[in-house]
């Protein structure tokens, strides 16, 4: 059976327009991804460049003074697996993933992490070529899908860091008053990981653990500070070590950090209270391509086909989706003040 020719040609055009379209939306959507982690993780989430810094120089500690242990969060699932998964967990890259899995709060194995990274990846990247076969729409299927995992943990983390730090300075005024009713150092740590929820009752309870299982309180708070990458716990930290080698009130000490913790917070929630008018104006102006293009096709859908047909709109769409991300990524440079 035969169909005439002009059939055949509009239903390959037809084709062709939705293959456009298709290859245009999944554009969009990876553009308005990446320009949502632009924005929201360099001014919420905890600078990865301090949380580097921080651990480069705690291992650099531990090293000098001989500590080559594991924590005992990564010990216990460790025992649990089978001699092919402990071969997969020496692969090289595993370290950071087990980090960041650890500052999350949880607990298994960071090939997992790599497997799913994988599986959606690739499933992304058949899903593309399957509706659209074309490469470009078919390369950001694949970087999204592959880096959903990864910026999902992350989330998880900022969140769960968050989190701590606002308990932070509450466990300290528990842990003082406890201190005053005569409990000893270790006891004052477990009522604090027996009253406070998670995350910071269970962070406490593993460095509680840590010390009675004979690990040094130095050490047991460096790995606390490498699950959770604060430069609060750091100066708390600091304080308590001092305190603990010189001698002194420690009520008295932690009352005073919990005052300053205190006000640091209130400092950092006054400077996000005053950037919040950039950071709604990086929205508007990062979403306001995209809202235009949507009511134009809505309302004159022929309008648009030079744009999505012809190889001359193809580089326009690049090159403004680039000059999007670009102008995103300034702009969250220009709101992240730190504090």
């Amino acid at each position: 059976m035969f169909f005439p020719t002009n059939h055949l040609t509009l239903a390959s055009e037809a084709i062709m327009e939705q293959s456009d379209l298709i290859t245009f939306l999944i554009l969009v959507f990876g553009a308005i991804f990446m320009l949502s982690q632009l924005i929201l993780l360099p001014t919420f989430g905890t600078r990865s460049h301090e949380s580097k810094l921080m651990r480069k120089r705690l291992k650099e500690v531990n090293q000098s003074h001989g500590f080559h242990e594991l924590s005992l969060v990564r010990q216990k699932y460790l025992r649990t697996l089978s001699p092919f998964e402990h071969w997969l967990e020496s692969l090289p890259g595993i370290a950071s993933a087990e980090d960041l899995i650890e500052q999350c709060g949880k607990q298994y194995p960071a090939y997992r992490l790599y497997l799913t990274m994988l599986g959606l990846g690739l499933a992304s990247t058949l899903l593309a070529w399957f509706f659209t076969h074309n490469y470009l729409a078919t390369l950001v299927s694949c970087v999204i899908g592959f880096l959903i995992p990864l910026l999902k943990l992350k989330s998880e983390r900022k969140k769960r860091l968050e989190q701590f730090e606002e308990q932070l300075p509450d466990a300290l005024d528990m842990m003082a008053r406890a201190l005053r009713a005569g409990y000893p150092f270790n006891d004052a740590m477990q009522y604090i990981a027996n009253e406070m929820p998670d995350p910071i009752g269970y962070e406490f309870k593993i460095v509680f653990d840590e010390i009675n299982f004979g690990r040094d309180l130095k050490q047991a708070f460096n790995y606390l500070i490498l699950r959770i990458p604060s430069i609060n716990l750091m100066s708390l930290t600091t304080a308590i070590l001092i305190q603990h080698e010189s001698g002194g009130n420690l009520a008295e000490l932690l009352d005073n950090v919990s005052s300053v913790l205190r006000k640091r917070i209130k400092f950092h929630r006054k400077i996000r209270t005053l950037t919040a008018e950039g950071r709604v104006s990086a929205w508007v102006l990062s979403m306001l391509p995209f809202v235009v293009f949507v009511a134009i096709y809505l309302s004159s859908p022929n309008f648009l086909d030079p744009l999505l047909e012809d190889e001359l709109g193809h580089n326009l769409i690049i090159t403004g989706i680039t000059l999007q991300v670009i102008g995103a990524f300034w702009t969250s440079k220009l709101i992240d003040i730190e504090v």
